[in-house]
């Protein structure tokens, strides 16, 4: 129905510039709150009647007739119902609808998306300290950040996927010294042990695979270690790229790519994080106060100025940020989109502040940000931790072996990033409508039965005859897969894979009402058939849906 749908915008719009001209950028249809009101809704009266001094109602009823007028309406809509203060309920012929099941059919995948707009965006995730197992949140992260950028290229755009390695700093330094601890033979509790030292197994697993001088290969080095427990260097590079493996060996289980992996330590090793700073300086955005410099932020809305470079010399964590997103921007990415946790929430201000300050033609508000808050895993009725093998925490591997990564990819996507979640293994195991990711996939596999049962050529469907599709459950199938181009859009444009989720659990719903209501291996071939077309429509929105958020639609279960 999306051509149909955009005939009938163009001719509201050219309706509306008739009545006021320039109203028919605001052209909109709406979905009704009630469905038994119509398929569609207008509320374009109201908006005019204050400018046309002419009462709502009244405006509707000249509307109402001009739009019966057009070749589009007179086409595609069978009523046009006035209804409260100048509401225009609209009901779509079955034949409209049925242009839906057509138009996927014919377009398969690609249906609803947009051309390429010949614009960049680069989508920042993950982004993990290489200092441990990536943990539950960086699961979240991991979903959040594919199923994104999967609905920013089906709205035409050009993505370039990032992980941003903080490999530089204090963090790796107390790796370092965690694996060095247990080279020497200690271990957590012992004398000696470090304060600030990580405990987990796998800090074991490290020392050990180091005094064995194994070789370990990350996606951007190999390194081979020495042995040597008093090689501070040497234990430092190696921890780094055997932890950058086992991260890669997650994300990989996860079915998480990477266009590129930037390092923090380049922009140390670049020059990149002096040039910046001089830059800052020379702007007259900077000061001295305490022996520390500082960058004027609340210039651009921070509650307090930050300190950027502390009085021992040392930069604070915000200026390799700033200095980071300028490369983004010098890459010709005139959009970024950072996916981070709500920690830090403080960041934002200060970094968008410095890409002002630096005056390079950085737009305000760059980049955006999505942040999502942390999760909590039940199992049992009972809260997890901890993890054996990370010692502090479930890791994200944790959670893909006690269910599955298509359970952990749907589950940590079915709410906003920002609302809190909590993960029910147990709840993910089922196989029962309880389940949502089991409910969708199970409606995608019993139409893919339905099909196999009648072992035609599926290709055919796209050009049979669709009149049989005129029952009440069979228009309403049709209406919920005449929505996906919609959101998919809108999905896209708010950052909101959530909405897929919830999209895809209404859309099997209405599979599942249709199913119990109507035959669909009926002796009639013309019904048959169109039948057959119907739920094969429906079947290819589900598993494009599903694939946007990097989760299989099984043919049988």
């Amino acid at each position: 129905m999306l051509h149909v749908h955009n005939e009938l915008l163009a001719a509201l719009a050219d309706t509306l510039d008739a009545l006021h001209p320039g109203a028919g950028q605001r052209a909109a249809f709406e979905q009704p709150k009630v469905a038994a009101h119509g398929d569609l809704a207008i509320t374009a009266a109201l908006q005019l009647a204050k400018p046309l001094g002419t009462p709502p109602r009244a405006l509707a009823q000249t509307l109402v007739q001009r739009l019966q007028d057009t070749p589009a309406f007179a086409r595609w809509v069978a009523a046009l119902d006035i209804a409260g203060p100048g509401f225009i309920n609209l009901r779509l012929k079955p034949q409209a609808k049925q242009q839906t099941v057509r138009e996927i059919l014919r377009e398969g995948p690609r249906w609803g998306c947009q051309p390429p707009r010949g614009e960049r965006v680069i989508v920042e995730f993950v982004s993990a300290n290489p200092t441990g197992p990536l943990h539950v949140g960086h699961g979240r992260q991991a979903a959040l950040g594919d199923a994104i950028c999967n609905l920013l290229q089906t709205q035409g755009w050009q993505v370039h996927r990032e992980f941003y390695y903080n490999d530089a700093g204090a963090q790796i330094d107390n790796l370092t010294r965690s694996v060095q601890a247990r080279a020497r033979g200690l271990k957590p509790g012992d004398p000696g042990w470090p304060e600030a030292a990580y405990n987990g197994d796998y800090i074991q697993d490290i020392a050990d695979a180091f005094l064995a001088r194994a070789t370990v290969q990350a996606a951007d080095r190999t390194v081979t270690a020495s042995g040597d427990a008093e090689d501070w260097d040497g234990i430092r590079d190696f921890a780094v790229a055997y932890l950058r493996r086992e991260q890669d060996l997650d994300l990989k289980a996860f079915e998480v790519r990477f266009d590129q992996y930037y390092l923090e330590s380049s922009l140390y090793s670049s020059g990149r994080v002096a040039q910046t700073v001089q830059r800052l300086i020379e702007s007259g955005h900077t000061y001295e106060a305490d022996g520390a410099l500082w960058l004027r932020t609340t210039t651009w809305g921070d509650d307090k100025d930050r300190v950027m470079r502390k009085s021992d010399g040392s930069y604070t964590y915000f200026v390799p940020d700033v200095a980071y997103h300028v490369t983004k921007w010098e890459r010709g990415f005139a959009k970024a989109i950072n996916i981070q946790g709500t920690d830090h929430h403080g960041t934002i201000a200060r970094v968008r502040a410095g890409l002002q300050a630096l005056g390079l033609g950085i737009p305000q508000g760059y980049p955006d940000y999505v942040l999502h808050t942390m999760v909590r895993v039940v199992r049992g009725g009972q809260e997890v931790k901890i993890s054996k093998r990370a010692g502090s925490y479930v890791t994200l591997r944790d959670l893909i072996e006690w269910t599955s990564k298509d359970a952990v990819r749907f589950f940590l996507l079915s709410r906003k990033p920002d609302t809190e979640y909590t993960f029910d293994v147990d709840l993910a195991i089922q196989q029962n409508n309880d389940n949502p990711v089991y409910y969708v996939q199970y409606a995608h596999a019993r139409i893919c039965s339905v099909l196999a049962q009648w072992g035609g050529d599926e290709g055919t469907l796209a050009d049979v005859a669709l009149d049989a599709l005129a029952s009440a459950p069979a228009q309403a199938l049709m209406l919920e897969l005449a929505r996906w181009p919609q959101v998919m859009a809108a999905a896209a444009a708010d950052f909101a894979p959530h909405d897929v989720t919830f999209y895809l659990r209404e859309l099997a719903a209405a599979y599942h009402r249709y199913y119990d209501a109507e035959r669909i291996l009926v002796d009639d071939e013309p019904t048959r058939l169109a039948r057959l077309a119907l739920v094969a429509a429906t079947a290819q929105v589900l598993r494009t849906g599903l694939g946007l958020l990097g989760v299989s639609a099984p043919r049988s279960m």
